[in-house]
This record gives structure tokens, sequence and C-alpha cells, in this order.
């Protein structure tokens, strides 16, 4: 029923305006994301301090983490309209970096899409475990910001691409050191870039966010997607979209990853849309009965409710 109902309150014009891609917006959030990271790694250059390096370490995971969310727009082809386009750049300015890769990626994530809240969906250990109680996510958080979390990824990561290990994006028979050449080559890059300015020693920041802040914002935002659901066969209630503010957009959630709900619903609708799509459908009374958080603060303090 809820499927109907919100078809129903699209007309076909609304459908197309919301799938139309603008490229140019696309390019503006790589821009956006790696602007502030090398803003975040400037100002320790020109202000080196604990504050101003713990600060550029929350900006900067909280940025590969925007990275991240691009490839991901990547996955659906909703980045750029040329094919081609779309994948080079998801891979060369967003998934490489981050020590990911667009092609198994999007296989596996196709299929949570497929098979959400359901026995074959590849993310739904992710799901889970919530609620729990505050003691055990105070433990997953200290294991994100201690860098536990960001040293097992990296092993299960390079494990995947030496082909040790299948996992959800398991590499298979393309497995091997020729899987490393992305990584190495734009974190060489990135090194490169920050020693040509003097300041080579910045490049531990970028190392540094991706095994503790990018930990802790990626837990959160599964966290807020799918987790303590109340209906894993309403597509209205088994996913959730999480109202946030300015600074929980800047700090948490980048490039419209906060309205997830809306984007199991059209896949096809770019990030910077979702906002739109949401507008909509909160509008005409769709999301009255759906799944939406108000904050990061609400989706944590129910993630830890269990006695």
């Amino acid at each position: 029923m809820s499927t109907t109902i919100w078809k129903e309150a699209l007309t076909d014009e609304e459908r197309v305006d919301l799938a139309k891609m603008e490229d140019w917006r696309s390019w503006l959030s790589v821009a956006i994301n790696w602007g502030l990271i090398f803003a975040a790694l400037a100002l320790v250059a020109f202000y080196p301090h604990v504050i101003t390096v713990l600060f550029a370490l929350v900006i900067i995971g909280a940025r590969q983490l925007g990275l991240a969310v691009l490839m991901h727009e990547a996955s659906h082809f909703t980045l750029f309209r040329n094919a081609n386009v779309n994948d080079w750049v998801a891979n060369w300015f967003c998934s490489y970096p981050v020590w990911a890769d667009l092609k198994p990626y999007r296989h596996y994530h196709l299929q949570h899409h497929a098979k959400t809240w359901t026995a074959e969906d590849p993310d739904l250990n992710l799901a889970t475990p919530f609620p729990t109680t505050w003691s055990s996510l105070k433990r997953k958080i200290w294991r994100d910001l201690s860098g536990q979390t960001g040293w097992k990824r990296a092993k299960a990561i390079w494990r995947r691409d030496m082909g040790l290990s299948s996992g959800k994006t398991g590499r298979g028979s393309d497995a091997g050191w020729h899987q490393l050449r992305g990584v190495l080559t734009t974190n060489l890059i990135l090194l490169g870039i920050l020693a040509a300015l003097g300041h080579a020693e910045l490049y531990l920041l970028w190392v540094g966010a991706w095994l503790t802040t990018y930990s802790l914002v990626m837990r959160i935002r599964a966290i807020a997607e799918h987790s303590m659901v109340t209906d894993p066969a309403d597509p209205l209630k088994n996913t959730r979209t999480t109202l946030i503010s300015p600074l929980e957009r800047f700090f948490i959630a980048p490039n419209g990853v906060n309205y997830h709900l809306e984007h199991h619903l059209m896949m096809r609708v770019p990030h910077y849309k979702l906002g739109k799509f949401h507008r909509i459908l909160h509008d005409r009374g769709i999301l009255d009965q759906a799944l939406i958080a108000h904050g990061y603060r609400e989706v944590l303090t129910a993630a830890a409710s269990r006695a």
C-alpha cells in the first residue's frame, strides 16, 4: 500500500524533473568536498595546534565520507550523465583516495536496494545489532576513534584486494597487486601535492582521519539509515531519513546522505535533488507515517536504548 501511495503522489513531469541530472552540480560537490579537505589541512599548516589538528581530523573524516557518498551516487549512474565520465570521476576523485572501488561496490550495493531487509540484503549485518546498550555503543565509538575499526577495515580491504577473502565486495579471480594501483596513485598524488607545498607531514592527517573519524561518521550513517526500523516490508518504514541541522550536515552528513528513505524510493534522483523530493513527499502527507528522525542525537539515543 505504501508503495502505491507515494508513487501516485508524483506526476510524470515531477518524476522526470527529479531524475534530471545536472553535471555541474556534481562537479561542484566534488570540488566542495576536496576544497574542505584542503582547507582543513591548510588550517593546521598555518595554525599548528592540538585543537586545529582535532578539528581537521573531524572535517577530513566527514569529507572522506562525502567522497564515499559520491562513489555511492556513481554506483547508481547518477553522478554524471556520461557513464564513462561517471565511473572515471567516481573512482579517481572519490573512491581510490579512500581505498574503495566503484566496480565491486556497485554490484553488492544494488543487491542491497533490491533485497532491503531480507536475508539476502548484504547490509543487514549493519542494522541488526541495534538497538544495543549505551555501554556497547560507547565501546563501538571508542573503537572507531582509537583507530581499531579503521585498522580492521584496512586489513579486510587488503585481504579483499589480494584475493585472500571474498567479503561483500570480493575481487574473485581479478584480485592481485594491480588492485592497489588506484589507491596508491591517488594517495601518492595527495602526498606529492602536500610535499610540494612544504607540508608533507600533513598527509598523516589524511591517514589518521581515515582510521578514526571516517570510521565514526560511517557508523553513525549506517545506524541512521536502516537500524531500528518499524516495518521491514514497508518502503516507508524500513529506511530512515534524518532531518538535520546545518552543523550536522557539515560534520556528519555530507551530500544529502541523510535523505536515505527518499533515495530508496527513487534511486535515480541525484543527491542534490533529494531535499526537493523530500519536500514534495512531506507537503503531500506521504511522510506522515514514514520513518523520520529529527537529528542524529535522536538516532543514537534510540540505538542505545536497550536496557
